[in-house]
């Protein structure tokens, strides 16, 4: 039978969609979107988000005070710039193992008509492993963070949303492999850039008027499962999950609970803030930690995914904390 010419362009759509090529082509599907889901979160595009963690990967490895994480750090900062995103450069330095390095922080402040502030974060740089390129753990949360970063501040936001890519997350120290990490429970060799956030924010006065820090991490697995971190903040938890089920995306967050452990969002958590973390612990055994964690790890629908959930947050913050 002879096809006409609306048919075999619809067998040729098909066959891409089961390739996943469309992930480029047709923004939409590449974001995963739900037949029901809002219009604002429609528009985060998993391919663009893709497209910053492959950028990152072949910038190399990015550990603290390195040539790598300078070259990101340039990269994140243009790409906020270019979506008109105030942004601030916030440099400290780390007493660490091996010395006395020099960090940055950058943030994205987007006012809002309230006092409240909610905090997206992630962090950017890399465990100081030989050839470890971090393309889930160090890229998948940062790529994810611009693409939001583009929707948030292209928005008018009643909280006030703050934005920020961490440095110096890892644990210090040359490593040779994974096995051989110290990760310090006193976070006293890790969570370099969200201790010195917290500890300003705290400072200024402006921790008081913190609602919620979100971090995402690593987040870019093929069918991402995120399970619930038991050391997060449980209203907050329930709440990202609440959002995740609205958007069809039971299977992605899943309730089960693990104990990550040490990350980011403690250091706000310690000083009575609700936190929550986002991250696949599903590659512990496999890639984590190794210099296998490269750009086929990624799969740009698990960060649309997680991005969709994050976008989503926001409007419901802002019922919450009318």
């Amino acid at each position: 039978m002879l096809l006409t010419d609306d048919q075999k362009r619809e067998r040729i759509t098909r066959r891409t969609l089961v390739a996943l090529i469309s992930l480029w082509s047709l923004p939409a599907l590449a974001a995963g979107r739900p037949l029901n889901s809002p219009a604002n979160t429609a528009e985060f595009d998993g391919a663009r988000a893709y497209e910053h963690v492959r950028h990152l990967v072949e910038i190399g490895p990015r550990p603290p005070a390195s040539d790598g994480i300078h070259r990101a750090q340039a990269y994140i900062i243009g790409q906020l710039k270019s979506y008109g995103c105030p942004v601030e450069e916030h440099d400290f330095h780390g007493s660490t193992p091996l010395g006395n390095l020099a960090m940055k922080n950058i943030v994205v402040k987007l006012p809002g008509a309230s006092s409240g502030i909610i905090l997206y974060t992630t962090h950017y740089d890399t465990v100081r492993i030989p050839n470890f390129v971090g393309a889930d753990d160090g890229g998948s949360g940062t790529g994810t963070t611009l693409e939001l970063a583009r929707l948030f501040c292209a928005r008018k936001n009643s909280l006030n949303v703050w934005i920020v890519f961490f440095d110096g997350e890892e644990a210090q120290g040359n490593w040779t492999d994974g096995a051989s990490i110290q990760w310090k429970n006193d976070s006293s060799n890790n969570t370099f850039g969200s201790r010195e956030m917290a500890a300003q924010m705290a400072l200024s006065g402006e921790l008081k008027r913190l609602k919620a820090m979100i971090l995402a991490d690593m987040i870019g697995p093929a069918n991402v499962r995120i399970t619930r971190d038991t050391g997060s903040t449980r209203w907050l938890t329930n709440f990202i999950w609440e959002t995740a089920a609205q958007l069809g995306y039971e299977n992605n967050f899943v309730n089960e609970d693990y104990a990550v452990g040490g990350d980011d969002h403690f250091s706000f958590i310690r000083r009575g803030v609700a936190g929550c973390d986002l991250i696949d612990f599903s590659v512990r055994d496999t890639y984590w930690h190794t210099p296998q964690d490269t750009l086929d790890k990624i799969d740009p629908r698990s960060l649309a995914i997680v991005g969709q959930v994050l976008a989503a947050t926001l409007p419901r913050f802002e019922k919450k904390f009318r």
